[in-house]
């Protein structure tokens, strides 16, 4: 067996070592009898699973006591209509900085539901930089401000978080979730789509502040009630259970690897290595301003359509997989998440190093 260097910007690759375990558990779970996929979430076997899953969660990021770890289903895009219909109930407004799609998508779905006001945007340059923004730009009477923290297609990263006074924080972090040390206690709400760095497609968390809870508008679904599964500890109904297992296998391996100081200085070492060779390269260019660039989604181009897909297609060949941008920019994106090791960005620059060569 050839295992490729998959550069998806999800589902994207797992640790080997963490498949190799979830491997040899797949017939039979400990003593159990059984397979996790084949256990009910009532009984202890599984119950021991999620729990743990939470206080792994709880330890790495450092979450505090006053919020409350949920593991729901939908995806981050069902977060966009949860958000505003548990949170938008005061004054039933939310300000929102528009980076990318996603951004862009919660804005839209927030207006559903109440006043959503765009307080920034980086569209103007097809969202190659994080717009500056200071206290004044933002609504004290709103009910919140909501940010995408990592921009996967434009591959772009909040390195200083908006100044919002009073008015909760919220972030989408689904493609930047455990890449390094990030402050709870700064936000009212953090949520991501699990299956960028953390597991499988399944499983979404959401860390919320217990006191923005409670008040969900009255045309609420119980299933979108973010206290209708904070009361049941994510088993109102059957949670994805198998996700929320891998889950926990890879905040293991995070805790052997160090945790997320040592998951931060090897991404950084990835994306330097990546990021050099653009900077330096005569086919290569990053789309990115250099001072908000994320560590996990590297999108490049090289000014000719013909050549990004000839590139894509050999890059293939090669063992370089899912380089292909997304549709609605182009180009090519390498996403190097925890699970991409450090030889694998080393290979794909040489590889772009000898393509470059055979191609100018």
């Amino acid at each position: 067996m050839s295992r490729v260097y998959n550069f998806s910007a999800g589902p994207s690759m797992l640790p080997e070592e963490v498949l190799q375990i979830a491997a040899s558990e797949l017939l039979e779970y400990g003593s159990s009898g059984q397979s996790v996929m084949e256990m009910s979430h009532r009984t202890k076997e599984y119950e021991a699973i999620i729990h743990q899953t939470e206080a792994d969660l709880r330890e790495i990021m450092s979450i505090p006591d006053n919020y409350e770890v949920l593991f729901l289903q939908g995806g981050a895009s069902t977060q966009f209509a949860m958000i505003p219909l548990n949170l938008m109930n005061k004054n039933n407004k939310a300000d929102f900085v528009i980076t990318g799609q996603w951004a862009n998508k919660a804005y839209k779905e927030a207006a559903r539901y109440g006043s959503a006001r765009a307080v920034a945007s980086s569209a103007d340059k097809t969202y190659s930089y994080i717009p500056k923004t200071t206290a004044a730009d933002f609504d004290p009477e709103a009910d919140y401000v909501h940010i995408c923290m990592n921009n996967t297609i434009y591959g772009t990263l909040y390195k200083n978080l908006p100044e919002t006074g009073s008015v909760p924080l919220i972030a989408d972090i689904s493609s930047c979730i455990l890449s390094e040390p990030i402050d709870v206690s700064k936000f009212g709400m953090l949520y991501a789509g699990a299956q960028k760095n953390l597991a499988p497609a399944g499983v979404t968390i959401v860390i919320v502040r217990k006191d923005l809870l409670g008040n969900a508008m009255d045309i609420t679904p119980t299933m979108l009630n973010y206290v209708t599964h904070s009361e049941n500890g994510s088993m109102f109904n059957t949670p994805p259970t198998y996700t929320i297992y891998m889950a926990g296998l890879v905040l293991k391996w995070i805790k052997k690897m160090g945790g997320l100081t040592a998951m931060k200085e090897l991404n950084e070492k990835k994306a330097a290595i990546l990021y050099n060779f653009l900077d330096n390269s005569k086919m290569f260019k990053g789309t990115v301003v250099p001072e908000d660039r994320s560590l996990m989604n590297v999108p490049f181009v090289t000014g000719n359509e013909e050549l990004d897909k000839k590139f894509v297609a050999e890059a293939k060949e090669a063992g370089f997989i899912n380089l292909k941008g997304h549709r609605s920019v182009g180009g090519m994106r390498a996403s190097i998440y925890n699970a991409m090791p450090i030889e694998g960005v080393e290979k794909l620059v040489a590889f772009m190093q000898k393509f470059e060569e055979e191609n100018m």
